[in-house]
């Protein structure tokens, strides 16, 4: 037996006849956009994030674009973003026509530094995206008072954290509008792409509904200049059968996080990630540093365990951000880059795959 990275079929295999039954449904009903699943879901999921209103969209890089445009932010504007994230929060900025302004991470949890974004601040800075990486919330009681100093909105880039917790208060509820990705990958994924915009805003949520749906309220009368980005019916009536279960997948989640750091937590040349006071994870990812990462992988390699780098090229590096990058050097997301890698995180892993965990742990404890 091998230790995949992910397992999603074991999730999936949990729910399989709701599964097949939403698709029945769907199919018969041959209704499959903006229907009756879509509304549903919009529905339950914003009562689960504790906000009063939620728009399906096409996928998680297309909700934050949405949320962009519909502050009126783009040309000639600034938002600060986290220097360390997967490179679809920049590129949702440059898609909105605004410009990416890098903040390193903090060395503790990887997140963006609250203690550097001021120092970043210009008369052009409109937003902070916070990005709840890996499942962690960002530190958002300071992030929200320094966009109240200055007038700023913020956005939470919640793509890797439905159902974390800060402060008892769920994310997606912490900021001015939050963008999710529903990609089978995440802890509440789809069977194809998908995503979410949730807001306490309601002029907003109506403007994202506007601008994905070709900038139209009204069958063609087309208000806005908006694009073709909705959630289809076959993919909020299998999200609403996963919702139901996503709290209990995030507990196994915990539970797989809890065992990593009583089993690795005096491994002298391993680092492992900091809590932040106040925050609930949900381990969308559990990512370790180290030095002698590439042995490390490639040890675990040669026993069928699979891992993974969250992210090997940091955005700044990419030939994709070559000219919008004033500053080239982001020594410590850098060195992230180099040193980190995702150790297998999934509910079912320490029921379905004990013996291959625990051969891990071994091989981690002779490092």
């Amino acid at each position: 037996m091998n230790l995949p990275f992910l397992d999603i079929a074991a999730s999936n295999s949990e729910c399989q006849q709701e599964l097949d039954a939403a698709y029945q449904k769907v199919i018969a009903g041959g209704w499959f956009v903006l229907g009756e699943e879509v509304s549903a879901f919009e529905k339950e999921f914003a009562e689960y994030c504790g906000v009063n209103y939620c728009v399906g969209v096409g996928n998680g890089l297309d909700a934050i674009v949405l949320i962009l445009k519909a502050m009126n932010i783009g040309v000639d504007d600034e938002v600060v973003v986290p220097a360390h994230t997967f490179i679809a929060t920049w590129l949702a900025v440059v898609q909105s026509g605004a410009k990416p302004i890098a903040i390193e991470p903090d060395k503790r949890t990887f997140n963006i530094d609250s203690t550097k974004i001021e120092q970043a601040i210009t008369s052009k800075t409109k937003a902070i995206i916070a990005v709840h990486l890996y499942g962690q919330p960002s530190n958002m009681l300071a992030i929200n008072k320094i966009a109240q100093k200055h007038g700023l909105k913020v956005i939470e880039d919640a793509a890797q954290a439905h159902g974390a917790r800060y402060y008892d208060k769920q994310v997606g509820s912490l900021a001015d509008a939050a963008a999710f990705s529903f990609y089978p990958g995440k802890n509440l994924g789809a069977l194809g792409d998908g995503g979410a915009v949730v807001t306490h805003n309601q002029e907003l949520a109506e403007t994202v509904r506007c601008l994905s749906n070709y900038g139209s309220k009204e069958k063609y009368h087309h208000e806005l200049l908006g694009v073709n980005s909705r959630l289809d019916e076959l993919q909020a009536a299998f999200l609403r059968v996963k919702l139901k279960r996503l709290d209990k997948w995030n507990q196994q989640r915990r539970d797989v996080a809890k065992f990593y750091y009583e089993q690795l937590s005096d491994i002298e040349n391993l680092w492992l990630p900091d809590i932040l006071e106040g925050c609930e994870p949900v381990w969308h990812l559990f990512v370790v540093k180290s030095i002698q990462r590439d042995m490390i992988q490639k040890r675990l390699m040669t026993h069928g365990i699979s891992t993974q780098i969250h992210y090997p090229i940091p955005p700044h590096l990419s030939g994709a951000f070559s000219k919008y990058m004033a500053q080239t050097s982001f020594p410590i997301t850098e060195t992230v880059a180099n040193e980190v890698f995702s150790l297998p995180l999934f509910p079912r892993v320490l029921t379905d795959y004990k013996v291959k965990v625990d051969q891990m742990i071994n091989l981690l404890k002779t490092l």
